[in-house]
């Protein structure tokens, strides 16, 4: 489970990324796609580490919102520092859908969690 949450968050970034560029440049390419993903992977292990996500990487709250805010403030700092654009749309835009995408998925492990564990008292 941990390796694989973390490969989802990678995922779920590379997604905000690939359709962003599909969005504003028509399509993607594999090394303009590295380009615009590679801040927000690198804070995305920052993330990971600041948060100790391996010991609970479902956890919506104790995990998913440290993961989720240094990704993005994280990645946009990087972003910045290297010329990338950082619009106050493009800042909006990439703080909600990386809060979707990161936090979606442990807000339904934890509503499984829950839906067990009720299951298994009722027995």
């Amino acid at each position: 489970m941990k390796p694989l949450a973390f490969v989802g968050d990678a995922v779920a970034v590379v997604a905000f990324a690939a359709v962003g560029m599909m969005q504003h440049h028509g399509g993607f390419s594999a090394v303009g796609l590295a380009e615009v993903a590679w801040p927000f992977l690198s804070a995305l292990v920052v993330g990971w580490v600041v948060s100790l996500a391996w010991r609970a990487p479902s956890r919506p709250v104790r995990t998913g919102l440290p993961v989720w805010a240094v990704t993005v403030g994280g990645g946009l700092l990087l972003r910045a520092a290297t010329g990338g654009g950082t619009a106050a749309a493009f800042v909006i835009v990439a703080a909600l859908t990386l809060l979707v995408l990161l936090m979606g998925w442990r807000l339904i492990a934890a509503g499984v969690r829950t839906t067990r564990r009720g299951r298994t008292k009722a027995r």
